[in-house]
């Protein structure tokens, strides 16, 4: 590759929501911009988290410079401890991002080799060709920043996540005059973020949430639930407003919601009365009307506190009849249904339930239509890719840059791993690297793949037949009737007359083989799960999973 070429690269974040991470490439220099991580759908059964695949940068970690974080969400942060895992690189965050990401380098045990370096809106970096500065956005998390790279190639800016909030309600502002000046010195490259692109107008300022929360906290007559992203610290500080106001000390309930507050805190993003603070179970004991708490779960995960909760299986807290509950966020899309089985539990409990956009109690973080199109007015991008966004949001934030003036043949919408190269001036989208997503299951990364998913469906949706035979090790004979388990498939109990025709069916296939066959276990198994399953499919329509065991004796 020539010293002066540019090539820039999504390994996720594209065509997708979550799992964040970009890299640009000049000669033998790779910078990456975030590494996220999300949260799997229904149908990747037991899988906890799904990252970015890596190998790409693994390949050549010998050219890896450093791995830039522009904020502290888990779609930007969440992939990281696996990331450093494999390949211990500079990592480069500001103040609150880098208090985030120490919190999962710890549970990774991680920390003590992690090589991490403090950054703000006036640091400038050099890897190799390469200098790197920055500017302030807002978004719903603070300390949030755009990045700036001046290649042989001309200036590459990632935008990060932002919105154009202009009464922020912790005082940082978006650095428009930075950013008009970036654009007046001329932008080649823009890779700017589309999750709000089809939505018209300027997204709410989040001081809006705070009267409506606390609105609600003075109608609550007895303990108040609320739930959001543990990394909104905006929100949190205005639960902790409405609290205060109502005289009403505060509960937090999941480990990420108690791990955020704490960095928080200590940092100073977050600001806590003494003694407001108390334990769930000190809380349990005090007066409803003097209780609020704040807990994780706002997206319907299973296992966070307001599943429990909903369920009647928290250990540390109820809820009762005539509680209410605030869901201050908006489901992921994916997340709806998940969200809508916790209402109704919360109904059925007796709470008072307040959620949804009438609520009031959510503004998004990411800029809509408008401020979309300011910041590509702002930067005056010679070529746009529009990042961070499902395809129809990368589609319509196209349609945006086509509106202010950015040539059509000029943007590029690209998948997970489309490499767009720059190269004595000229620009075209060439080849592709290794892109894709690593499932995590437990301690497994990536040990889990598309024929261990089959599996699990099948076994999910019609069970599994496990079958073992004792075969004589000098003839082949079968010792021992046939015995055969069913899980998930048929209640055995209840299916007398369809296990003795399985049994049957077992030993008329196993006098019908050679001797020969018979001396070969695979041939064993695949004879009998071929019959097996054609008959089981005859006669239930169904397709459960077939597993022959021999025992030679």
């Amino acid at each position: 590759m020539p010293q002066d070429k540019l090539w820039i690269a999504a390994l996720g974040g594209v065509h997708e929501i979550g799992k964040n991470m970009y890299f640009l490439q000049v000669g033998d220099d790779i910078i990456v911009i975030d590494c996220g991580s999300k949260f799997p759908d229904e149908s990747l059964l037991g899988i906890d988290l799904i990252i970015p695949d890596i190998a790409y940068l693994q390949d050549n970690k010998d050219k890896v410079r450093a791995l830039i974080v522009t904020h502290g969400h888990e779609d930007h942060i969440g992939g990281i401890p696996y990331l450093l895992k494999q390949m211990n690189i500079p990592l480069y965050a500001s103040r609150l991002t880098l208090g985030l990401i120490e919190i999962k380098l710890k549970e990774h045990r991680l920390l003590r080799d992690a090589t991490l370096h403090c950054i703000d809106a006036d640091s400038v970096l050099t890897f190799g060709p390469v200098t790197t500065s920055f500017f302030s956005t807002n978004h719903s998390i603070p300390d949030c920043l755009g990045v700036v790279f001046d290649t042989p190639e001309g200036t590459v800016v990632h935008t990060g996540d932002f919105k154009f909030d202009m009464t922020p309600v912790n005082k940082q502002y978006p650095d428009i005059h930075r950013m008009a000046e970036i654009g007046t010195k001329g932008v080649r490259f823009l890779l700017s973020e589309s999750t709000n692109a089809e939505r018209p107008g300027f997204t709410p300022s989040e001081q809006l949430v705070g009267a409506h929360m606390e609105e609600a906290f003075k109608q609550a007559d007895r303990r108040i639930f609320v739930s959001t992203f543990a990394s909104n610290v905006h929100r949190l500080q205005q639960v902790v407003d409405a609290a205060g106001l109502t005289g009403r000390k505060l509960a937090l309930l999941g480990r990420s919601m108690v791990n955020v507050v704490a960095v928080s805190k200590e940092l100073g993003y977050l600001s806590i009365p003494e003694g407001m603070l108390v334990e769930p179970a000190e809380a349990a004991k005090l007066p409803p009307q003097e209780v609020a708490v704040l807990c994780t779960g706002s997206q319907g995960e299973p296992m966070a506190a307001l599943s429990r909760l909903a369920n009647s299986s928290n250990r540390q807290m109820e809820i009762h009849a005539g509680d209410t509950v605030l869901l201050a966020a908006n489901p992921i899309p994916g997340n709806e249904r998940n969200v809508s089985r916790i209402v109704d539990n919360l109904y059925i409990l007796g709470a008072k339930v307040i959620y949804g956009s009438r609520s009031e109690l959510h503004v998004s973080g990411h800029g809509s239509q408008e401020e979309l199109k300011l910041m590509l007015t702002l930067m005056k991008p010679e070529y746009f890719i529009p990042i961070h966004g499902e395809y129809r949001m990368l589609h319509h934030h196209r349609l945006l840059a086509e509106a202010v003036g950015v040539q059509g043949d000029q943007i590029f919408l690209l998948k997970n791993g489309d490499l767009v190269e720059s190269a004595g001036g000229v620009v075209r989208q060439s080849g592709r690297v290794a892109a894709g997503q690593i499932f995590v299951d437990g301690l497994g990364i990536g040990d889990i793949g598309n024929v261990v998913l089959r599996d699990r469906r099948q076994l999910s949706a019609d069970g599994v037949l496990i079958t073992v035979i004792t075969l004589s090790q000098a003839d082949g004979r079968l010792l021992n009737e046939p015995d055969t388990l069913s899980r998930g498939f048929v209640y055995v109990r209840n299916s007398d007359t369809l296990m003795d025709e399985i049994n049957q069916l077992v030993k008329a296939t196993l006098l019908k083989m050679s001797r020969a066959d018979l001396e070969q276990w695979n041939i064993i198994k695949q004879t009998l799960k071929d019959s097996l399953s054609k008959f089981l499919y005859d006669k239930t329509k169904r397709r459960p999973m077939i597993l022959p065991i021999i025992i030679e004796v």
